[in-house]
């Protein structure tokens, strides 16, 4: 494949785009519950791309292909489809590319504002081509918190949001709108939920655990995390304390 991978999300998403572009009816129904018009024929277009480029994919809405390869690209081709099928804008495309070494860039961009996100391992995080880094809160009490699930008890940040999008509320947590993502639920959230911001949030400094200290970072389909991820590590300590109480888990300071 080519060897500018970013070029090839870059590509990805444009592709995404027109196809979205031509579609009359967002809402049609899927051959899931939870899949639409949108979500299938995004997925078309972005593995079309990505499949040419000879990486693997793995995808909501399809079987994964390639995991051998040395690059598999998790995508998710619409991340906030409820969102969209409302008019709410605030939904998303989110591509990771992840190597033998993790997570190697990604990108996420908003689809309805056309806001973007990108990271290359090593290299820092963009938002509209300008670097972003995360804030600088260190207690729940003065937090920006975006959560998703049931609190598990009385909430103790500062303001709390549920706006539907997991990449762009932790690209929110990446840029300093928001000071942490808080998942209550063990098993809600699959790789391509979470990956392509994942990889933003930590070029700009956030820091993250899974609930259960899983590993964040997987390419298999099959797997489901409860990310929580924060400005900073004290933060995190406070965020994982509340959305799992009772849990012994050591966070190291990073």
């Amino acid at each position: 494949m080519r060897d500018d991978v970013l070029a090839v999300l870059n590509e990805a998403y444009r592709a995404v785009v027109e196809g979205l572009g031509s579609l009359a009816d967002w809402g049609a129904q899927g051959s899931r519950p939870d899949q639409f018009a949108c979500d299938i024929v995004a997925d078309e277009a972005a593995f079309k791309v990505l499949d040419a480029a000879g990486v693997g994919v793995v995808s909501e809405e399809r079987n994964a292909q390639g995991l051998e390869r040395d690059i598999v690209v998790v995508v998710d081709p619409v991340d906030g489809t409820s969102n969209a099928i409302r008019g709410i804008p605030y939904y998303a495309i989110s591509l990771c590319a992840v190597d033998r070494q993790g997570m190697q860039s990604s990108l996420v961009v908003n689809l309805a504002t056309g806001t973007r996100f990108e990271a290359v391992r090593g290299q820092g995080a963009l938002c509209d081509g300008r670097s972003i880094v995360a804030s600088d809160c260190s207690t729940m009490e003065a937090a920006w918190v975006a959560v998703c699930g049931h609190p598990r008890q009385e909430h103790p940040w500062r303001h709390m949001r549920a706006f539907g999008a997991t990449a762009l509320e932790l690209c929110d947590v990446a840029r300093g709108l928001l000071d942490a993502y808080v998942n209550t639920d063990v098993d809600a959230i699959a790789p391509w939920d979470y990956l392509g911001a994942l990889l933003v949030c930590h070029e700009a400094g956030a820091v993250s655990t899974d609930g259960l200290q899983r590993p964040l970072v997987t390419t298999d389909p099959a797997a489901r995390r409860a990310p929580v991820v924060a400005a900073t590590p004290s933060l995190l300590a406070e965020a994982v304390g509340y959305a799992w109480p009772g849990q012994a888990r050591e966070i190291a300071d990073r």
